[in-house]
């Protein structure tokens, strides 16, 4: 559900960046706050994780299209709102920035579809409510499966509502929703799987993180090594090795334009859009995920044969995710230490 910036009008891509710059101010703030600097570690090797989660595609039976893990209610789950906020948008920036994942003009739009809309509704309002202060086994799969496809719904409308009011696609808005939500549902219910899979995971590993978590407790004094190690050994995983077997599928915004247009492309120019491409193109160092450039960048790495050319992209798609995933790591992580120093100096101006 990245939104290339075709789809987006300067007008409401400068808007959403703006809400969204709002959010972060407010989550920076609250974090800063509850002074929890045991979650600083969380936050990076979960950012890690849901980068490397969302590299794999995964088929929706019976439509042609593939869906991937948005995984803000994950990371509102393990972190609290305001934290996973701000992970999913260093997980869409480093995407955006060097892997042309997503578009830099709705690089905004798309963190506040899928940070706001999981961490802020589906997660207080239907996953809590759900689950309670004493999670089980049953309540979180329900949880899990309800509140991600509420997330992935308003996501998808979110989507729709942003690309209506750009008003430079032939994307008339009730086709065009017709087309997201269901495929969005589907892919929501998977989420919802894998999701509980990883709460489950966690409340074997560390169950008084879930209701620490759920009262709004710090985790100070809990041991999170088995789920740090857990987490990262997934995403190491992911990210070197079963990144290869991810759906070629068009995901399900290509999925939902091409059932609409007839074609999976939608473009746009202009001044802001052709600088911001330009842009992109410098910051990406491995577009699409892979080694080898486009054809249009001249840099295209030869292969001598059918074979090669396959270990060329394994390994590619193997470095892309593991570079992706690092750099997460220090930026979430990076996100957290700083608040907390900020934190620390200002408690202590206060004591004098």
């Amino acid at each position: 559900m990245h939104m290339a910036d075709a789809l987006v009008s300067p007008a409401v891509g400068g808007a959403m960046w703006a809400a969204t710059a709002v959010t972060t101010v407010y989550c920076a703030k609250k974090v800063r706050e509850s002074d929890d600097a045991s979650r600083i570690p969380l936050m990076g090797v979960a950012g890690a994780f849901i980068f490397a989660a969302q590299m794999l595609n995964f088929t929706i039976p019976g439509t042609g299209s593939s869906g991937h893990l948005g995984g803000g209610l994950l990371l509102a789950i393990l972190l609290g709102p305001e934290a996973a906020f701000l992970v999913m948008a260093s997980v869409l920036t480093v995407q955006a920035l060097f892997f042309a994942d997503g578009g830099l003009l709705s690089l905004g739009a798309n963190i506040f579809n899928l940070g706001v809309f999981p961490a802020f509704i589906a997660y207080p309002l239907v996953y809590l409510p759900i689950v309670g202060k004493t999670p089980t086994r049953g309540k979180i799969v329900a949880g899990s499966l309800i509140a991600a496809i509420v997330a992935l719904q308003l996501g998808a409308l979110g989507v729709v509502v942003e690309t209506t009011l750009s008003g430079i696609s032939e994307l008339p808005f009730a086709t065009f929703a017709l087309m997201m939500l269901p495929i969005h549902a589907a892919i929501g219910v998977v989420e919802g799987i894998v999701t509980a899979a990883v709460i489950l995971f966690v409340l074997q590993a560390q169950p008084e993180l879930l209701s620490r978590r759920a009262a709004g407790r710090s985790l100070a004094g809990l041991n999170l090594r088995p789920v740090l190690i857990g987490l990262a050994v997934a995403a190491v995983l992911a990210a070197g090795v079963l990144s290869w077997f991810a759906s070629s599928n068009p995901d399900g915004l290509e999925w939902s334009i091409a059932k609409v247009t007839g074609s999976g492309e939608v473009s746009a120019s202009g001044p802001v859009h052709d600088t911001l491409a330009r842009i992109q193109e410098m910051t990406a160092v491995l577009p699409d995920y892979g080694l080898q450039k486009s054809a249009d960048s001249g840099t295209e790495l030869p292969t001598t044969s059918q074979e090669d050319g396959s270990a060329s992209a394994e390994a590619g798609t193997s470095v892309s995710g593991l570079v992706g995933g690092a750099l997460v790591l220090v930026a979430a992580g990076l996100i957290g230490w700083v608040l907390k120093r900020r934190a620390d100096s200002r408690d202590g101006r206060d004591s004098h």
